[in-house]
């Protein structure tokens, strides 16, 4: 087994130790990028130790996405049985892209720190259930996942958008309480969504009438635009769709006439091709989710602030779009970004 994680995250020793020890299997530490000394770095690794199984993170997917292709042909995967991928949304566009890459199953799934193993997931081990690209899969054995409107409480059909909960029991392994603090754990968690003693997930999204779930994003990521409620992974999907965008992150700012406007924050393959982007990005918008879903503005940008664990700080994003102060950014990789999409915005605001 391959992990990419570093050993200091939960995936890390979870997934480099733990649980490949427990499982009798050979596993792999490495240390360093998938781009050092080359973007074939982590290929190359499989070929030499054969390795069946590899777990990583649709961040590092993106990032090979910018890279020479060659590099995914270049070395014999044959052992790999199936890429697993976790930590964040993973966008249909990114999924595509790696599948068609190495031609392997990519396994998403979906859970949380507080329930401690995944809610949602195709489990291979157990049936293999046909992937479908932007989907983390069916709810797991021992959830309940439920669907519902977040104003009625009423459970929600295929295709319509909703707070994602889990009727109680949980099963083992979740979050129990708030050490000391009972009362607060329910009523964080089991009273949010009105009439209901149902544990709200904050995650907003939808299924399909195979029961996939697709997940849209937090709660509070959701925007109203001229009353229309749109989730910001969905125009990040969208957007991830053109050709030349490797990276992108959107965010709800304040706007006087609509309420609010969606801006989105592109990173381009194809830096020296970016004259018209800006345009074609709302474009492809406008054709898979409608004018309504169209970001107010696309800046190009070349990094995107991060944690070091590689999920985007959208709310350092949205403070400087809004130009206020990002707060505490202690966690962020490279503090430098910030200040770096500051000075495109102030610029555009020029031209």
């Amino acid at each position: 087994m391959f992990t990419t994680s570093d050993i200091g995250w939960v995936v890390g020793h979870s997934y480099i130790i733990y649980g490949p020890l427990l499982n009798g299997m050979a596993t792999i530490m490495y240390e360093g990028t998938p781009l050092s000394p080359d973007a074939g770095i982590w290929w190359s690794l499989v070929e030499k130790y054969k390795v069946s199984v590899m777990f990583s993170a649709p961040t590092a997917v993106r990032v090979l996405k910018k890279q020479d292709p060659a590099f995914l042909t270049k070395y014999d995967l044959s052992t790999l049985r199936a890429l697993f991928l976790a930590g964040e949304p993973l966008d249909e566009p990114t999924a595509s892209w790696i599948h068609d890459a190495i031609k392997k199953p990519i396994v998403d799934n979906y859970w949380q720190t507080e329930t401690g193993w995944p809610m949602l997931a195709i489990q291979r081990g157990v049936e293999v259930m046909p992937h479908k690209f932007g989907s983390p899969g069916v709810p797991s054995f021992g959830y309940n996942m439920k669907l519902l409107d977040d104003a009625t409480s009423e459970e929600l059909g295929s295709d319509k958008k909703g707070v994602i909960a889990i009727e109680g029991p949980l099963p083992p392994g979740c979050m129990q309480t708030v050490w000391g603090d009972d009362k607060r754990f329910v009523s964080t968690y089991w009273e949010t969504i009105p009439g209901k003693t149902i544990y709200s997930t904050f995650d907003w999204g939808i299924k399909d009438d195979d029961g996939y779930f697709f997940i849209l994003g937090r709660t509070d990521d959701v925007i109203n635009v001229a009353g229309h409620r749109l989730g910001t992974r969905e125009i990040e999907e969208s957007i991830s769709g053109h050709p030349n965008v490797s990276e992108v992150a959107v965010v709800g700012i304040e706007d006087k006439l609509k309420g609010q406007a969606a801006i989105a924050f592109v990173i381009p393959k194809d830096s020296s091709n970016t004259a018209t982007l800006e345009a074609e990005c709302m474009k492809t918008v406008d054709s898979t989710l409608g004018a309504i879903a169209r970001p107010g503005r696309v800046y190009i940008v070349t990094a995107l602030p991060k944690t070091r664990s590689g999920k985007i700080v959208r709310r350092a994003l949205q403070a400087v779009a809004e130009g206020r102060d990002p707060g505490d950014i202690s966690t962020m990789e490279d503090q430098t970004v910030l200040g770096q999409i500051k000075t495109i915005i102030e610029q555009s605001v020029k031209a």
